[in-house]
């Protein structure tokens, strides 16, 4: 039979000595099941997490190759739909694109620019508590040689 499938006779033994090896991983496995059972969205962070809770004393790669290998790895997470968008859709009217991204022009004072920032700021009122406070910066930007030519506040 190892010569048919050209394997060494090392190799053999190797595989027939581990073959009746008890799995010293089954009494955290059924552990790791009940968790998962109970909390399904549970990855292998809050496993450990609650693992170590119950007084094991384990390391995460162990529980994550464990949870990897019984096929439990949680696929329903998503950095994506957790990003916060303050976005409210079209918000009043949007203004004619006159400069159409020509931004070379001939002469000063022709197409002056602008853009408004939001500085927050906290401020001690009367009764000694922090309010946050916002402060509004208008630049106004000659597109002739880019240098700002007056800002407001």
């Amino acid at each position: 039979l190892l010569k048919y499938f050209n394997l060494p006779k090392s190799t053999y033994m190797y595989w027939q000595k581990r073959i009746n090896r008890p799995n010293k991983d089954m009494e955290i496995e059924n552990k790791i099941l009940k968790i998962r059972k109970e909390n399904p969205n549970y990855g292998y962070r809050r496993i450990t997490a609650m693992l170590k809770r119950l007084g094991l004393k384990i390391n995460k790669k162990k529980v994550q190759r464990l949870v990897q290998n019984l096929k439990l790895q949680v696929k329903s997470f998503s950095r994506k739909s957790r990003k916060y968008s303050s976005y409210k859709g079209q918000v009043g009217k949007v203004a004619d694109n006159k400069i159409k991204r020509n931004f070379k022009v001939e002469k000063p004072y022709t197409q002056i620019t602008t853009d408004t920032t939001e500085f927050k700021y906290f401020e001690k009122d009367k009764s000694g508590t922090y309010q946050i406070k916002k402060l509004y910066l208008n630049p106004y930007l000659d597109m002739y040689n880019s240098e700002i030519q007056n800002n407001q506040l």
